[in-house]
């Protein structure tokens, strides 16, 4: 279940204004900085860790698993409608550290942002989807070809879409992409005012239950259902932060690993936390949670191709080399979670 990019606000246009007039980054990052070494309980304890999240994002997951009890630092938690705006925070060091998923961290880093991806997690692709309304003539990804697709801009689903019909032999100029938001898409949706909607659980879920909306496709083969813990360089680079991100990033990790073990209770508490229908987040859970992996090459490959795919695209400029933006400093501590052992 996606506990990502929940909806593209405004300040995501934003972003992409940016993007517009910056080239690729050709500058090191925080993956050639030095981790600052470990403080001591004491100074830890003086640490306050801004985090920034999504609504039913980490912050409810940490909660539902009870790893929020024994923190020897605070968290000052801050809610962003999605990953573009969460990214732009983070560069600025108004947050430190927040999840995002396998788009925002490439539109930032084609914006030079001071940002470093430090911990990874994969989800299922299957609720990664193209959907169309019940009664719609399409029923394969060429049928797409001069319709209207609604998509949130910079977000997972985005990136699907492109590779969608890359597979297909199809580009974007075959189709007709209208940028909204998922609340707006959904809306358009139903009122039959696209052909076909790109997007990810919940709202998939959601769909299918109250909107008895097809899948046309979904991501099998297509997305890599990567989502990130992205930290601001200024925070990596504070020796206090840096020994609360270290933790922060573990907690979040064996967070997941507990909702994959208790989807029940992990569906109760997010229903209750996004207010969306159980049914909705039982369908949305039972399709798999998020689960940590190893920042390796496997991961920073499949987001290389992701990439490539936005800068042939057009949708930004130049190339980005996305290992410019990985930091590999926490993986030891990551490496003990259990089922953090390989890429799945």
């Amino acid at each position: 279940m996606r506990m990502r990019n929940w909806l593209i606000a405004p300040a995501a246009v934003a972003l992409v204004a940016v993007l517009t007039g910056c080239g690729a980054s050709s500058e090191p990052t925080a993956a050639a900085a030095p981790a600052p070494a470990p403080v001591s309980k004491a100074d830890l304890a003086k640490v306050t860790l801004k985090v920034g999240d999504q609504k039913g994002g980490s912050k409810a997951l940490l909660t539902a698993a009870n790893l929020l009890g024994d923190l020897p630092y605070k968290i000052e938690w801050s809610t962003f409608t999605s990953g573009p705006p969460l990214l732009e925070a983070a560069s600025a060091g108004a947050v430190d550290i927040g999840a995002v998923g396998n788009t925002p961290p490439i539109f930032a880093a084609a914006a030079k942002a001071k940002i470093a991806v430090v911990s990874a997690s994969k989800g299922n692709v299957e609720s990664d989807a193209v959907l169309v309304p019940a009664d719609s003539p399409l029923h394969q990804v060429s049928d797409l070809r001069g319709k209207t697709i609604a998509v949130a801009k910079g977000s997972s689903a985005h990136g699907q879409i492109l590779l969608t019909l890359k597979k297909a032999g199809m580009s974007t100029k075959d189709v007709k992409l209208v940028f909204l938001q998922p609340s707006e898409a959904y809306a358009a949706f139903n009122q039959h005012q696209v052909d076909a909607w790109a997007i990810w659980d919940p709202y998939t879920s959601q769909a299918e239950i109250e909107s008895k909306a097809r899948v046309l496709t979904d991501g099998t083969g297509i997305a890599n259902g990567y989502g990130f813990e992205v930290a601001g360089t200024s925070a990596l680079a504070d020796a206090g932060k840096n020994s609360a991100i270290a933790d922060y990033v573990v907690r979040l990790a064996k967070a997941q690993a507990w909702a994959d073990t208790h989807r029940p209770q992990w569906a109760q508490a997010w229903s209750k936390e996004t207010g969306l229908g159980l049914d909705v987040a039982n369908k949305a859970v039972d399709t798999g949670p998020d689960l940590p992996v190893p920042l390796d090459n496997v991961v920073t490959a499949s987001e290389q191709v992701l990439s490539d795919a936005f800068t042939d695209d057009k949708t930004i400029p130049g190339k980005v080399e996305f290992t410019k933006f990985v930091d590999s400093r926490f993986a030891a501590g990551l490496s003990a979670v259990p089922g953090n052992a390989g890429s799945k």
